[in-house]
């Protein structure tokens, strides 16, 4: 049973720690502000994604042991992804047997994406940020057909002084992203992504926010490339007022070297 102050293990995820570590600063703003102790193990790795995907089982499951090694003491696994969230929470249990199935199933019940995590289970009504402007949502695959992640968000992007949120027409289709498809499919990647800019530049919104830095990378790539000045971000950077770096794709100059040495406490 959780305790008064949940036990969270963050399950920082691979793009965050290699390619935007400000999302990983901004998700334990949030969980600690929300009264959680949360920790961040070193042990941690790849939640074995592109393994799985990719038709290798034993290199999956090698990860997934791992991970449940590192994860398991804990009252609640949160990751700012719905992708990873969904590969620990949906997937282990289909990938593991035995007593390796029982422990997946174990923590598959207390994983969850980090919004859907403040919403439902902390039951956060909002968090004080501020954020003028104009946005529009950006929803992943992963959390609208795997974690049920829709309202979570909205609601809380609702509460954020000074921002008005922006339907995109069909914001539930894939950017093309898909991990490993946009590399095996690029054209039609391709093709995907570009429709995806062109209902989000149909907005008029001045930012596109989401929950998944794989797709996040992916839009904003376009949105740079055909010269917009949308600026992309993960949602957990303005939930938690944490806008000092610079927009997805505009240059930031990041010095973790893929680490994130402030988290591994």
């Amino acid at each position: 049973m959780a305790s008064a102050q949940p036990d969270v293990g963050l399950f920082v995820t691979c793009l965050v720690d290699l390619m935007r570590p400000s999302v990983g600063f901004a998700a334990v703003k949030l969980l600690e502000d929300a009264g959680c102790r949360v920790t961040v193990p070193v042990s941690q790795t790849c939640c074995g994604q592109p393994s799985y995907n990719s038709g290798d089982s034993e290199g999956a499951r090698a990860i997934a042991e791992n991970v449940l090694d590192a994860f398991e003491k804990f009252d609640y696994v949160v990751a700012p992804s719905a992708s990873c969230a969904a590969m620990i929470k949906v997937h282990y249990p289909l990938l593991l047997e035995g007593a390796g199935g029982i422990r997946a199933r174990a923590l598959a019940g207390r994983t969850h994406e980090l919004v859907s995590f403040l919403t439902d289970v902390l039951h956060v009504e909002e968090t004080g940020a501020e954020y003028p402007g104009v946005a529009t949502y950006h929803d992943s695959c992963s959390s609208l057909r795997e974690m049920d992640v829709r309202d979570q968000p909205r609601r809380l992007l609702d509460r954020v002084a000074g921002l008005t949120l922006k339907e995109t027409e069909e914001s539930e289709s894939c950017c093309g992203f898909g991990g490993l498809f946009s590399v095996k499919f690029p054209e039609i990647s391709g093709h995907m992504v570009d429709a995806k800019v062109d209902r989000v530049t149909a907005t008029g919104a001045d930012t596109l926010l989401g929950g998944d830095l794989g797709c996040l990378l992916n839009i904003a790539g376009r949105l740079k490339r055909r010269g917009s000045a949308i600026r992309v971000r993960h949602v957990a950077e303005v939930l938690a007022a944490a806008t000092g770096t610079p927009p997805i794709g505009e240059g930031e100059e990041e010095a973790h070297g893929g680490q994130l040495p402030q988290l591994r406490r």
